[in-house]
Formats: C-alpha cells, structure tokens, sequence
C-alpha cells in the first residue's frame, strides 16, 4: 500500500509552485478551489510525481480563513519540535540519483545535507515553507537483529544510541 497525496498548507504558493514542479519536477496537474471547513476558501493544488496519477504532493491556498495571520507553515515550528523531525522523503532507486538530486537542489540555490545513515544514504533540503524535504536510498537489508532492536527499543527510557552515520556533509548552494 502506498499513499495517495500528502496535503499541506502553503506560505506562498507561487514560491512552493516554484520549487514543485520548477526544482523537483512535479507537475501540476489538478486544482480544486471550495469553501473550508470553519470559514473561507482554498485552492486545493494537486502535483503528480514521476508521471503517476496514483501519486501526489498537494498544497493548499487558503484564502479569507480565520487565523490566518498566525499560521505556521514549517510542520517543526508549528509542532514545537526540533527543526528536521517532521519532513517527508521521496524514493530513488539508485546512488547516481541521489546525486542528481544534490546537485539540481545546489545549482537551484539551496543548501543540502547529505548522510549515509549505514541502512539507507539520505539527501536533504528545505521547501519554500521551511520544512524539510529528503531523498532516500535504501542501501542495506534487515535482520531479525534489527526488528528484536526495534522492538526493545518501544519500552527504552534511556538513549542507547545507534551507531553514528558513516558520512554526514553540508553541501551549501553553488550561488549563495
């Protein structure tokens, strides 16, 4: 099973526009524009990944809604929680596309971290509303060892930290 679309709110929608489909390649296939529960509007903004109709990050446009001037649009700073927590990853099925990736996300004017978690080798940014944006490759299996880990580590109270990532570098914007 695989989700559908991940719906979030947008500071700018022309700047997340901007990033979506200029930057990452998404394009923007579908808007839907109705009232929202609680007062107001929205356009409710649908962009397909990789071509796939089944595939989808969407953002909403909120227009006239209350509140509106104290909304957080960084998931980390409206939950409270410590910046990189909240963020959401996208597959890659090889090393040289995560690669790409960096390099598209620098000469596109963004910082990126890169780290090799020892079980899968991440890249990260950050979108136009702040919040973290990653690709991923898994790069190792997972042994019963593993799970019985997982497992144990439900009723921990004290950290028994995982081994350090085998690499971590910031790779800052080719135009900064």
């Amino acid at each position: 099973m695989s989700y559908h679309h991940l719906a979030l709110a947008a500071k700018d929608m022309k700047a997340i526009h901007a990033f979506y489909e200029g930057v990452m390649g998404f394009e923007l296939v579908k808007v839907e524009i109705a009232p929202v529960m609680g007062g107001g509007w929205g356009k409710h903004f649908f962009y397909r990944m990789d071509g796939d109709d089944s595939r989808f990050i969407a953002f909403w446009e909120l227009m006239d809604t209350p509140g509106e001037d104290g909304y957080r649009f960084d998931l980390n700073e409206a939950a409270g929680t410590p910046q990189g927590t909240n963020h959401y990853s996208f597959a890659v099925n090889t090393p040289d596309e995560l690669i790409v990736w960096r390099e598209k996300w620098n000469a596109a004017g963004l910082d990126v971290l890169e780290i090799d978690h020892n079980w899968c080798h991440s890249v990260y940014t950050r979108d136009p509303n702040g919040n973290m944006v990653e690709f991923c490759l898994t790069t190792g299996s997972f042994t019963d060892e593993d799970r019985d880990r997982a497992l144990a580590a439900l009723d921990e109270t004290k950290m028994n930290p995982s081994p350090p990532p085998a690499m971590m570098k910031q790779w800052l914007a080719k135009n900064a």
